[in-house]
């Protein structure tokens, strides 16, 4: 994972002072076009790694043979963890290398740090088809997150209306490359999820935002990710369909395909779920008799419906 070795990067750089990519590659287990690509990373996003041209040159960090990370300055620390953080989220290894770094800082820099640092979760199974772009506003609310304050945002949920909220901010989540933002609307109990893409403006105020003592945004992702499984899985058909179509399935349906058997006249047994059955249906209807759905009797009588609604009105046409 390339956050484990952005973690391992920077406490080689701690301890070394000057490293080459070529020795950043053969410690790392890594290609040199790798490693150099990863101390590039850490360059653009502010920290103060920078290459030495010349004989006997390399990537330094903080100007010199340190070993602390005393020189960091604010923002430069907040781009640090900003830019780890995802990883020790998922990763116990990331996580205690990320509490090393902290107690390398200096005390005033250490909380904003640890905020940056339990910011942004990343989880990288897709719900389905995904938009594949940084939506606006991520990174005015990754500083609202650090640094605690509420955002005001203008909304458009489902309907399209648009809503304004004032929201205490408690963390960001990347999912398949779709943002959201977990955190307290004023007026509303209890934590809330909004698609980063849905804002339509976001503004930072004064106020400062009340997280919740010991909240885990870890563990709060995993409730929501429970929710909307729970709710896209409402309803489960069985079907038999031709292999080279699995692919396409996926697609539609995401984590909720499910290959159950290989048959041997060399089709498929699947699971698949969706929020209703008429979404299945409507869904598998395309493939015609490539998809033949088993159970549960109303998905079937839906695709029946459909089909007799085709015959009627292609029938008719002379």
């Amino acid at each position: 994972m390339r956050a484990d070795r952005l973690v391992a990067t920077v406490l080689l750089l701690q301890a070394r002072g000057r490293v080459t990519a070529g020795e950043l590659a053969e410690e790392l287990e890594i290609s040199v076009a790798t490693a150099r690509r990863d101390l590039e990373a850490l360059s653009g996003a502010g920290i103060p790694v920078y290459p030495q041209p010349g004989r006997g040159g390399g990537w330094s960090l903080l100007g010199g043979s340190r070993t602390d990370l005393s020189g960091l300055s604010s923002p430069e620390a907040q781009a640090l963890f900003l830019l780890l953080g995802p990883a020790a989220a998922i990763d116990p290894a990331a996580k205690s290398a990320l509490r090393k770094l902290v107690r390398a800082l200096p005390d005033t820099f250490r909380a904003d740090a640890e905020a940056a640092a339990d910011a942004v979760v990343v989880d990288s199974a897709a719900w389905g088809r995904q938009e594949r772009r940084r939506p606006a506003f991520v990174d005015t609310l990754q500083t609202a997150v650090v640094q605690r304050l509420v955002v005001r945002i203008r909304y458009a949920g489902w309907s399209r209306a648009e809503a304004e909220h004032l929201v205490s901010p408690w963390g960001l989540v990347e999912k398949n490359e779709v943002w959201y933002l977990i955190g307290g609307a004023e007026g509303r109990e209890g934590e809330r999820t909004f698609r980063v893409d849905r804002m339509r403006g976001v503004e930072l105020t004064d106020a400062p935002a009340v997280r919740p003592e010991g909240f885990d945004l870890g563990a709060a992702w995993e409730r929501v990710v429970a929710s909307v499984e729970g709710e896209r899985a409402a309803v489960t058909a069985i079907a038999v369909v031709e292999s080279p179509l699995l692919s396409y399935l996926r697609s539609q349906f995401g984590r909720h395909c499910e290959v159950l058997e290989q048959l041997p006249d060399g089709r498929s047994r699947v699971r698949i779920a969706a929020p209703t059955g008429t979404m299945i249906a409507r869904q598998l209807a395309g493939w015609g008799a490539f998809a033949e759905v088993l159970s549960p009797p109303s998905v079937r009588e839906e695709l029946a419906s459909i089909a007799e609604q085709l015959a009627a009105l292609y029938s008719s046409t002379t």
